[in-house]
């Protein structure tokens, strides 16, 4: 069983590799011919090595052999436990369920156990269902019917219920009410089972359009399910009675019993029914305008069934989308989600036809498989013998190796001690040149950075010095009554822009001295853009109104991306404040974002002056930056763009301009979109 490795070609494969590495070639002078030689410590090494292939090889190969499904000692309690797991958890984890009802299958057909084999069929049957392979599922819920014994009347009552149910979602009425018809009969007087077929009556009723038959079953299925305490049926009821009076257009009742449903699946752990909750939830909003609440739940509906594989409520979901883009005038994005759901629509034609092959391919594997338990019994006998005949022949190769693992060890250790001694001072010397070019690098980086403190102080002391001096003109002209308090008040209005960006320069020196000195921490969260406009626009008032400008902020209200707040904050403070420096009177800023590649572009555009390509080259480089005065003569240090391309860059984006001289400039950057809208 399974396929085995070729052990003689690997040990073939390591002696030729031994030999190319270990050994070397010797030339007989008389004949022509050569020869190899080895060495005595290679002798030793090769010995060694075919020991370690040889006894790797033969483990591997008992390994092999033994590594069998081995299902001796098994019980139909074993099965009975798999199905267990399987049925209850094949909503959740649909994959893992498939696994365990296979297994129980196997376990069942070797113990010809038919209530096990027919359990299984019917968690495969409901494994498929629930994944909307409705073919394949009826495939497996008619072996079940088969398979399972007639004095098992509740199994036999669960099965033809799941059959109903599948032939409902197929369409195929006249069968539903068959099979459910037979499945209230083998139900008897149990309460739950009775209870899920009047529910599957009800769901059936209500795609026919008998929404009163179908509400009076839903309630008597409530009533029974009270008795047997099924809670997680009772979820699948509550959305039921949400999903007739969607079907009714009676909204508000939908909308009520949808939100009970969306918090018992939650309970219950039933991620399938959450999944067409969270579709209810659109498809209402939808009727009654709520457009943005539908656009999330529709979102939410199509994660949830992609993830468990029910493609169904995820192809309806995608139709609920497109009907809210195209209600929102929103032609666009309705025509990207149409696009996506034929993708989808296209993949699920594509898979009906590929269901029949996967159909017969599951069942020839698990055939194969429960045909190889019989194998697996008699390989397992053999295996055992040859193991005890074997095992001595294991432990000689064992010692062997010991012995000689032993002497190479102490070879190697003498030879090791000679080439450390003389490595050691070849890795001294190297560290004593790489930390001497270590040290001239800082050196030169030093003196770097001082000259450019250097000249950032010359150049804060000859900006803070003029406005100061006014300042303090100001103050004592006013103390010996050269100037009125209106006066003053006046040329407090004219300076108080100036005093604006002093603050700015000296809150710019800061975080470019903080960022230098011990580098700067990272808090990233949620920033709204849009909000952070308002703010700045509340900021900059004075500044805006002293030149006429319009501030327009066409963010996305909501749409947010993930930085440092306080970073955010610094690198709009920088441009925008730049763009009120270079536009003219009554210029436009605008702060704008667009979503690109699951990011938010950020930018901050005017209509001033502009920049030529030289300036560009220059703008964002330490050792080349430069300040222009603006428009109406303001001052600036240039190091404000420094630091706002180190904290766009720290943020996880990147900084650029576009400009043209006459025309305005345009400062835009990247930073990560908040996952909920990428």
């Amino acid at each position: 069983m399974g396929n085995k490795i070729n052990y003689d070609v690997v040990i073939g494969y390591s002696s030729v590799y031994l030999i190319q590495n270990r050994l070397f070639y010797k030339k007989n002078e008389t004949t022509g011919k050569a020869f190899v030689v080895l060495k005595p410590m290679r002798r030793f090494t090769l010995i060694l090595s075919l020991i370690i292939v040889s006894v790797c090889a033969f483990g591997k190969q008992q390994g092999s052999e033994a590594r069998q499904v081995n299902t001796k000692g098994t019980t139909y309690a074993d099965a009975d436990h798999l199905n267990d797991i399987a049925a209850n958890i094949f909503l959740q984890y649909p994959d893992s369920a498939h696994k365990a009802a296979g297994d129980a299958l196997i376990i069942a057909e070797h113990l010809n156990y038919p209530l096990g084999k027919g359990r299984s069929c019917l968690n495969l049957g409901a494994i498929y269902w629930s994944q909307s392979y409705y073919p394949i599922s009826l495939f497996y819920l008619k072996s079940a019917v088969t398979y399972l014994p007639k004095n098992k009347p509740l199994y036999l009552s669960e099965a033809y219920r799941a059959l109903g149910r599948t032939y409902a979602d197929l369409k195929n009425y006249k069968a539903a009410n068959a099979n459910l018809d037979t499945a209230l009969y083998f139900a008897g007087n149990d309460p739950g089972h009775r209870a899920e077929v009047y529910s599957e009556r009800a769901y059936v009723d209500n795609l026919l359009g008998n929404y009163d038959a179908a509400i009076d079953e839903v309630n008597h299925s409530l009533e029974l399910n009270k008795i047997a305490r099924a809670e997680k049926h009772i979820a699948v009821l509550y959305g039921r009675l949400a999903s007739i009076y969607l079907y009714k257009k009676n909204y508000a009742n939908a909308l009520v019993f949808n939100g009970i449903t969306c918090e018992k699946s939650i309970e219950t752990h039933n991620r399938r029914l959450l999944a067409y909750t969270y579709l209810d939830y659109a498809v209402i909003y939808n009727a009654t305008g709520r457009y943005s609440d539908a656009i999330i739940y529709a979102k939410k509906s199509i994660a949830l069934a992609d993830s468990i594989g029910v493609m169904d409520a995820e192809t309806r979901a995608f139709n609920a989308l497109i009907n809210t883009y195209t209600l929102k005038h929103q032609y666009a994005k309705a025509l990207d989600y149409q696009r996506a759901y034929n993708n989808i629509r296209d993949s699920l034609g594509n898979l009906a036809k590929l269901n029949t092959i996967k159909l017969v391919q599951n069942y020839y594997s698990l055939t194969a498989k429960m045909n190889s338990v019989t194998m697996m019994e008699v390989n397992a006998r053999i295996n055992t013998a040859k193991i005890k005949s074997q095992h001595f022949m294991i432990r000689a190769l064992l010692v062997s190796l010991i012995v000689v693992m032993i002497i190479l060890t102490a070879t190697y250790y003498f030879y090791k001690q000679k080439k450390l001694l003389s490595s050691k001072l070849q890795d001294q010397h190297k560290a004593l040149l790489d930390q001497k070019q270590l040290i001239e690098a800082q050196t030169a980086n030093l003196q770097k950075v001082n000259n450019l403190k250097d000249k950032l102080f010359a150049v804060i002391g000859h900006d803070l010095r003029s406005p100061v001096a006014n300042l303090s003109n100001i103050i004592e002209m006013f103390e010996d009554g050269y100037l009125t308090a209106n006066e003053v008040h006046d040329l407090m209005k004219n300076i108080n822009p100036v005093v604006k960006g002093i603050q700015l320069t000296l809150s710019n020196l800061v975080e470019w001295a903080g960022s230098q000195i011990k580098g700067i921490n990272v808090n990233s969260s949620n920033v709204d853009v849009f909000l952070m406009g308002v703010e700045m626009e509340q900021t900059f008032i004075s500044a805006l109104q002293a030149k006429n400008l319009e501030f327009v902020n066409s963010a996305y209200p909501g749409r947010g991306a993930v930085a440092d707040e306080n970073h955010l904050k610094v690198i709009l403070r920088n441009l925008i404040s730049n763009a009120i420096k270079f536009t003219p009177d009554n210029g436009t800023i605008t702060l704008g974002t667009t979503i690109e590649n699951n990011e938010l572009i950020i930018s901050v555009k005017d209509s001033g002056k502009g920049m030529s390509d030289e300036e560009i080259k220059k703008l964002f480089f330490i050792n080349t930056h430069f300040s222009n005065s603006g428009t109406s003569g303001e001052k600036g240090t240039g190091i404000g763009l420094l630091l706002c391309k180190e904290l766009v860059e720290l943020n996880g984006g990147q900084l650029r301009v576009r400009s043209t001289l006459g025309k305005g400039s345009t400062f835009y950057f990247n930073l990560p979109l908040v996952k909920a809208y990428a």
